[in-house]
Formats: C-alpha cells, sequence, structure tokens
C-alpha cells in the first residue's frame, strides 16, 4: 500500500469515526472468510458498514478526534462495525458474536460515550429509529384519540340524558 492510498484509508476511516451514531470496535481471530462475509451481509441488510483497517492507520485516523480512546481497543485482529442509526451496529455484532464466539467484542463509541462490551450490549438492546418513531407516533395517536373521546362524551351523555326524558315523558 503506498503512501496516497495509506492517505485516503485514514480520510475514509476519519469520516466513519466522525459521522457514524455507533462505532463497535472486536477481534475477528479465527473468522473464515465466508463468516467475515455473513458478517457483512447482515451489516448491510441492517443499514450498517463493516471495515477491517490497518491499527496504525485507525490510530492516525482517530487523532483529534471525539472517540480518540478507541485507539486503547486497537491490538490484534480489529473490525470496525458502524451504522448512522446508534442501535444497527451494535444489535448485528453482538448477535454475531452470540452466534459465532470467533468474533469478540472490545467495546465502542457512540459520540463522545465511550462504551464497554456492557455498554454495546446496552446499545444493542436499544430500539432502533424506526421503532422509537413508532411508538412517538403511537402515544400521539393515543392521545389524540382519549382528547377526541373526552371532548365527545359529554355530547353523547346529553343526547343520552334527552333521549331518556324523550322516552319518559312519551310513556306519561
Amino acid at each position: 500500500m503506498n503512501r496516497a492510498q495509506k492517505e485516503k484509508v485514514v480520510e475514509e476511516l476519519g469520516q466513519i469515526f466522525e459521522s457514524s451514531g455507533v462505532v463497535v470496535v472486536a477481534h475477528y481471530a479465527g473468522l473464515t472468510v465466508a463468516e467475515m462475509q455473513d458478517l457483512r451481509r447482515q451489516m448491510r441488510e441492517a443499514g450498517g458498514s463493516v471495515r477491517v483497517a490497518k491499527n496504525r492507520l485507525a490510530r492516525i485516523a482517530l487523532a483529534g478526534k471525539q472517540n480518540e480512546h478507541l485507539t486503547e481497543l486497537l491490538t490484534g485482529m480489529t473490525v470496525f462495525a458502524y451504522s448512522e442509526d446508534v442501535a444497527t451496529a451494535a444489535r448485528v455484532v453482538h448477535k454475531y458474536s452470540k452466534a459465532n464466539g470467533k468474533l469478540v467484542i472490545l467495546g465502542g463509541a457512540m459520540g463522545e460515550t465511550v462504551l464497554d462490551v456492557a455498554g454495546v450490549k446496552a446499545v444493542a438492546d436499544m430500539p432502533s429509529r424506526e421503532e422509537l418513531l413508532a411508538l412517538i407516533v403511537g402515544g400521539i395517536g393515543a392521545a389524540a384519540a382519549n382528547l377526541a373521546g373526552a371532548i365527545g362524551a359529554p355530547a353523547s351523555n346529553v343526547a343520552g340524558i334527552l333521549s331518556t326524558v324523550e322516552e319518559r315523558a312519551e310513556a306519561a
């Protein structure tokens, strides 16, 4: 790899570290090519990406970035899983590491927040952006339905009372 290619990799990694909602660092020693392709496929389908880079280039890319603390995790054969959605990359890597013990989560970053292994698991358990939006819309819809019911309730009560009065007047 020549100097221009290395500079390009450092620039790409810098963009990944700055623009991703979450970055998960894991060891992938022992994974076969097919297993790595399977991880990449699962991540791509979920909306994230996987990147393998030399630790030295990743350290250079992390210098001065908000998640510079990731340099402590860069030992051995490391892979970066990242996504714009904070839960996606963590969820896919956590699920894959449970199914395949060769992928070992080391930690990660969510903006300036340092994530240890338990932190990555906690982020993986969070609902996705779409699920959160659905919960919010459902809450707003339920509130609107309750408000409409409360507004309509007095009118229906008055109609019921008038109907009862009318029936009694006819019976008398």
